[in-house]
């Protein structure tokens, strides 16, 4: 059988993260998967920049993909240009990677997702933790009762970050710019992808899975978003979803989810695709996996019309807590004496908030509920904000 010809990509965004979506390119390139015909960049990239011959470079995303004749993009560019470049693709029959979180707002995310069905055009999320081969596995172990009843799944991420984070592009740590929302803040972009598995694991993506959402949204540093913050989310089935996150250490620790039941639990180190299982009248197992590159499931798809990883409609949950962070108050700001910065390192620390973010996971608690002095009470969003279509 032949094999298909390579198919023919535009990145959109090649700095900051998106030369980590260069250099899956370029690897795909070498199997002769895809050919990188173009960059979208405001600012055109050098060959040094770039590492080496570059494609063909435009401001403008439609033009790019008039000219090259793309078959596919990556979308790797600030929050709020998310939908309509997406559209933009769309409109031209051109299949979608779009990085997350997908969209600021459930209304920018609608637009969105309701224009690529519309233009029947494949369209895969970028949430890479959700092409790990463990979440299936998990999946079945949870269907398995290898724990027992799940009486909730939590999810942790203790990241140390310094101020030059969020001033690393104008829209960092911001809520909302030039009268648009952004929506940038831990538990929507860093460490989204905690949310999204939690949510994934409790097999509740969809945004009509969601029954209700509290949200405690706090900032040590200098910012409109929040930087320490956690969200609990009840489905309509009837579990709880508790992510608690902070970009502001103590220590850089790995972010993982937690299956906890009646009769173990599982945590799942969702960035090293590694799983400990704990029951009992069993040892502890620790098993690994492997993962499926998200681009790469897109192309098969294109291919074969294997399934893709992670639709639209699969990140719907996720995008009701963006719609909770977005339109709950502004994050508060901690007390003076609830951080410090670290000398040297140009960051700012919360004393005791590694530990308050695995105890939150641990005991499916918000700050609040653990007695954290400088926490704020919940806000509660009711169902009745956001409609699924």
């Amino acid at each position: 059988m032949t094999p298909p010809a390579p198919v023919p990509v535009v990145l959109a965004g090649a700095r900051g993260h998106g030369r980590w979506h260069v250099e899956n390119i370029r690897r795909l390139q070498a199997q002769n998967l895809v050919r990188l015909v173009g960059i979208c960049e405001l600012t055109p990239l050098t060959e040094d920049d770039f590492g080496g011959e570059l494609p063909a470079q435009s401001s403008d995303f439609g033009a790019l993909l008039d000219s090259t004749g793309a078959r596919a993009a990556v979308i790797c560019t600030p929050i709020p240009t998310h939908t309509p470049l997406a559209l933009a693709a769309a409109e031209r029959g051109v299949h979608l990677l779009l990085e997350k979180p997908p969209a600021p707002s459930y209304a920018e995310f609608r637009r969105m997702a309701d224009g690529v069905a519309a233009a029947r055009v494949a369209c895969q999320i970028g949430f890479q933790s959700l092409g790990s081969h463990a979440v299936p596995a998990i999946r079945e172990l949870i269907a398995e009762g290898a724990v027992g009843r799940v009486t909730g799944i939590g999810g942790a991420g203790a990241w140390v970050r310094d101020e030059a984070y969020f001033r690393r592009a104008p829209w960092a740590g911001r809520r909302r710019l030039d009268g648009a929302d952004v929506v940038d803040g831990a538990l929507t972009n860093p460490l989204a992808h905690a949310v999204a598995t939690a949510l994934a694991l409790a097999g509740s993506t969809r945004a009509e899975d969601v029954a209700g959402i509290e949200t405690e949204l706090l900032r040590a540093n200098d910012i409109e978003s929040d930087d320490t913050s956690c969200v609990r989310v009840t489905t309509v089935r009837g579990g709880t979803v508790t992510v608690a996150a902070t970009l502001c250490a103590e220590h850089d620790g790995e972010p993982y989810v937690v299956v906890h039941g009646t009769s173990g639990r599982i945590t799942f180190w969702y960035k090293q695709d590694r799983v400990l299982l704990q029951r009992a009248g069993h040892g502890p197992e620790e098993l690994r996996f492997g993962r499926t590159d998200l681009l790469e499931n897109l192309l098969a798809h294109l291919h074969d019309g294997t399934g893709l990883l992670v639709t639209p409609d699969d990140t719907g949950a996720f995008m009701r807590v963006v719609e909770a962070v977005r339109t709950a108050p502004d994050p508060a700001p901690l007390p003076d004496d609830a951080w410090h910065r670290v000398p040297g390192e140009d960051r700012r620390v919360v004393p005791g908030v590694d530990a308050l973010v695995a105890a939150a996971s641990d005991r499916l608690s918000l700050y609040s509920e653990l007695g954290a002095p400088w926490a704020r009470p919940a806000h509660h969003h009711p169902p009745k904000e956001v409609s699924p279509r």
